[in-house]
């Protein structure tokens, strides 16, 4: 389905994957130690909610030149995701089952926000 064919954000599988995936991160950071609240925790909700919130917006323009430039705001921030997954992992913050499940959402939502971008060149 290509975003022609899509009327509503709500319709696209990389914003519902992108919701998953946030949904998943305030779980994961839901155990956080208390001392984290104003570091690694907001700073994933943050950068977690940016994503599928950058999606929408962007589906919301009207051009293709500023929907591909949302897209990429959205891809830096699952990058900026995938970075603080790491240091979770490093600092053995989280359930390593949720991190995984994190990890395994960024990595196939940035595939298709790739694909995405690819498409609409």
């Amino acid at each position: 389905m290509n975003s022609a064919q899509v009327k509503s954000f709500r319709d696209l599988k990389v914003w519902q994957k992108a919701i998953q995936m946030t949904v998943t991160v305030y779980q994961l950071t839901a155990k956080f130690p208390k001392e984290e609240l104003y570091g690694l925790t907001s700073q994933m909700r943050r950068s977690a909610v940016s994503i599928p919130s950058n999606i929408a917006e962007g589906h919301g323009r009207l051009n293709t030149p500023e929907y591909r430039q949302f897209l990429g705001i959205a891809r830096g921030s699952n990058f900026e995701l995938q970075t603080q997954l790491e240091i979770c992992k490093a600092l053995d913050l989280g359930s390593r089952e949720r991190l995984e499940a994190v990890e395994s959402l960024s990595h196939e939502v940035g595939k298709m926000i790739f694909g995405i971008l690819e498409s609409i060149r």
